[in-house]
């Protein structure tokens, strides 16, 4: 009965994760880029009550006798599927559509990536303009450096097309691509092994493996951009809101299911008066 008691404490306590989880997911529906994050469990030790042998009379049992011990909490998962693209009135608003993700020099002076394109121009002390975050991080280009337009550019006349280059009109109001100025975009073998930073920044671990540059990796599935674009949450309300009743139903039944082991040591208690 103890047993059962530590058995459906550690359901309560996955549980009540799982619950955290689901909020967290509701919590940022309307977060650019933001990526359902799923709650994966793990059963704990079995305990072996009776092993296979034989019976008084020379049997065979073969099978045993084996009782778990309870669950906990292996993994929180992110689900890399593409959000919906939603309309932006900002000419600096850029959406992936494909499994590419963005780069940005944190604070630090390591590059973090994200999906979230919502980005700005950043006014320099000489004058020129580096695309950045809302946190104000540079965007990196293709070659891993911030992308720094010149003085006598105008931040409103530049286009992205759907390859991440950037382009400006000439003196004939023809469009020319700007040298050396292409939006990177980086893929990794395994983005679930990416550390989450929070800001929806992501950090490179040696789960996720390196970031490969589409630009020089001929082998991946290039991503599109699109300018005036941003890419929405993944977080699909119904189901969360499913997922969160199911939680909920478990949690409660772990609690019963002490409560009961509670009744059932009293029962035993009260047996000696």
């Amino acid at each position: 009965m103890v047993r059962a008691l530590w058995t459906a404490a550690s359901g309560m306590i996955g549980q009540q994760t799982n619950v955290d989880t689901i909020a967290n997911n509701l919590a940022n529906v309307n977060t650019v880029a933001y990526k359902t994050e799923v709650n994966e469990f793990k059963s704990l030790l079995y305990q072996t009550i009776q092993s296979k042998t034989t019976s008084a009379n020379g049997e065979q049992k073969p099978v045993g006798a084996q009782v778990g011990l309870g669950v906990r909490n292996a993994a929180i998962v992110s689900q890399y599927t593409q959000g919906a693209l939603l309309d932006s009135e900002s000419d600096t608003a850029f959406a992936i559509n494909g499994e590419g993700f963005f780069a940005v020099r944190g604070e630090d002076g390591k590059a973090y990536y994200t999906r979230n394109g919502n980005f700005v121009f950043a006014l320099n002390a000489d004058n020129s303009m580096t695309l950045s975050s809302t946190d104000g991080f540079p965007v990196l280009n293709t070659g891993g450096t911030a992308i720094t337009i010149p003085a006598t550019y105008m931040s409103n006349l530049i286009k992205v097309d759907t390859n991440g280059q950037l382009w400006y009109p000439d003196a004939n109001n023809n469009l020319q691509p700007i040298a050396g100025m292409k939006i990177g975009v980086f893929q990794f073998q395994n983005p679930s092994g990416l550390e989450k930073k929070g800001d929806t920044l992501y950090e490179v671990t040696a789960a996720s493996g390196a970031a490969l540059n589409e630009e020089t990796n001929a082998n991946l599935k290039k991503s599109e951009i699109r300018q005036g674009y941003l890419e929405g949450s993944n977080v699909q309300v119904a189901d969360e809101m499913v997922n969160l009743i199911i939680a909920q139903r478990a949690y409660e039944m772990n609690s019963k299911a002490i409560q009961a082991a509670d009744t059932m040591m009293q029962e035993a208690n009260e047996l000696r008066r």
